[in-house]
């Protein structure tokens, strides 16, 4: 089969012709590249098309596919956590993305957390030796034609961005999001630490996190300094979707809230927050802690540590300042301080439906956070799904819809029929599945069978694809 393969560059003289029937899958990110995967392993012929590092983004550093810009936990491996349901899903469904993140994990407790660095290489060597995956450095502007998957994640380019919305005819929804701070491992004073993860929980011994514990005093000092603590101004996308639109508490997506902003919502947010010292406190002789900061190991070599919950806007003369009044981080060297950085993502529910297939183009198909499904693994499924059910199409097969009752379907279905007036980027979580009836009262009961029909079903969903 002979077709054109238009990526729709400026010049015709750059159209490509294909000899095979071609997916091309517009974002390297989680969920372009677990897309990819399935689809090349479906024996589909896949163009991968990342525009970094020709072109960045205001949040990545690095050329690689799959770079977590964020925290370096993919999230729980607990069936009984609504992300380590989902992880155990789309174990059983060959996700790549999984498999590289048991690869380069790091102790984290109940925890996936991977050394990021390794993670994005590993991904990007096992998608560039794949025999059916061509992976194309090229920045694409407008919405190609032929079989696609629009994968560009919240920092979709302004020039995307604006095909997307003029595609879509409607109103691109927004908000900020932000990334905590890196630490030296070797500029924390362990004197005033202790190890431990939370209830006992984790792989090693002495505990996963190192944990920073803070007095009532030391705590309420901290949180003076905090809520008055100058931030970054963030301004509205001149030049991009929307304009004319300023950023306030308002925007911040609630499951990533900046750490100052928490603070503001009361004296004690951060204590029964980010910083709650629940199954920590027997862990420490004496007076128990009023509150925890928990420092996470991010890379395998054990030298940089992420600051848990402590997504920030503030300028980097305030971290530095703040965050050295936490026991232990007096003199802590910044690898990286946390950012604010923007994120778009689209109403989902009148673009797609639960296949992730554009209602009124049958050929393009979308996935990631840009349709409003939120987390790592999260986007990464949505990747999965997309890149079977373009295979499918590739191949003239009937698409398929993931069953409610498990989390993959769940999401799906989530993004694909939210309400307007509700509708916010969605995690995996207990609540979206189809519930149990009759109903289960006691609630880890009821996780538990949640999660038992759910392995259940995608075991017997899987037979079909």
């Amino acid at each position: 089969m002979r077709v054109l393969c238009n990526i729709c560059t400026n010049s015709i003289d750059d159209k490509i012709f294909c000899m095979q029937p071609v997916l091309r899958i517009v974002g390297g990110g989680l969920a372009g590249s677990e897309a990819a995967w399935q689809a090349a392993e479906r024996g589909i012929h896949v163009q991968l098309y990342e525009m970094r590092p020709a072109k960045q983004t205001e949040a990545h550093h690095t050329e690689f596919l799959g770079e977590l810009v964020c925290s370096n936990s993919l999230g729980s491996k607990l069936k009984s956590n609504g992300t380590g349901l989902l992880y155990q899903e789309m174990e059983l469904l060959n996700s790549i993305i999984c498999r590289v993140a048991d690869r380069t994990c790091v102790p984290a407790g109940a925890a996936l957390a991977v050394d990021r660095q390794l993670f994005a290489r590993e991904l990007t060597n096992t998608l560039s030796n794949h025999p059916n995956i061509e992976i194309i450095r090229q920045e694409i502007s407008v919405i190609p034609s032929g079989l696609t998957i629009i994968a560009t994640g919240p920092l979709t380019s302004s020039s995307l961005a604006k095909s997307l919305q003029a595609f879509h005819g409607e109103s691109n929804l927004f908000f900020f999001d932000a990334i905590a701070p890196l630490i030296a491992e070797d500029s924390i004073d362990h004197s005033l630490t202790f190890r431990g993860s939370r209830y006992g929980k984790g792989n090693s011994p002495n505990g996963d996190y190192l944990n920073c514990p803070m007095t009532r005093e030391q705590y309420y000092r901290f949180v003076e300094e905090l809520v008055k603590a100058k931030q970054i101004p963030l301004k509205s996308f001149e030049g991009e979707i929307q304009t004319g639109v300023d950023a306030g508490p308002g925007h911040f997506f609630e499951g990533c809230l900046p750490v100052e902003e928490i603070a503001r919502r009361g004296l004690n947010a951060l204590a029964f927050g980010p910083l709650r010292p629940v199954g920590l406190r027997k862990m420490v002789e004496g007076t128990p802690p009023y509150a925890v900061v928990q420092l996470r190991q991010d890379n395998l070599h054990n030298t940089i540590y992420n600051m848990v919950g402590f997504q920030t806007n503030l300028i980097f003369p305030e971290q530095q300042r703040i965050f050295r009044l936490i026991p232990g981080l007096e003199k802590a060297e910044f690898v990286h301080y946390g950012q604010m950085h923007r994120n778009t993502f689209l109403f989902a529910p009148t673009l797609i439906n639960q296949r992730l297939q554009a209602r009124n183009r049958k050929d393009l198909f979308f996935a990631g956070q840009l349709i409003g499904i939120e987390g790592y693994l999260g986007n990464a499924a949505s990747g999965l799904v997309a890149g079977i059910n373009a295979a499918r199409f590739l191949h003239n097969e009937q698409l398929v819809e993931f069953p409610t009752s498990t989390m993959v379907g769940a999401l799906c279905h989530y993004v694909s029929h939210a309400d307007r007036d509700f509708f916010q980027p969605m995690k995996a979580n207990f609540g979206i599945l189809a519930p149990i009836i009759p109903k289960i009262r006691e609630k880890q009961e009821r996780k538990a069978a949640l999660a038992e029909r759910s392995i259940n079903e995608m075991k017997m969903f899987k037979g079909l694809l």
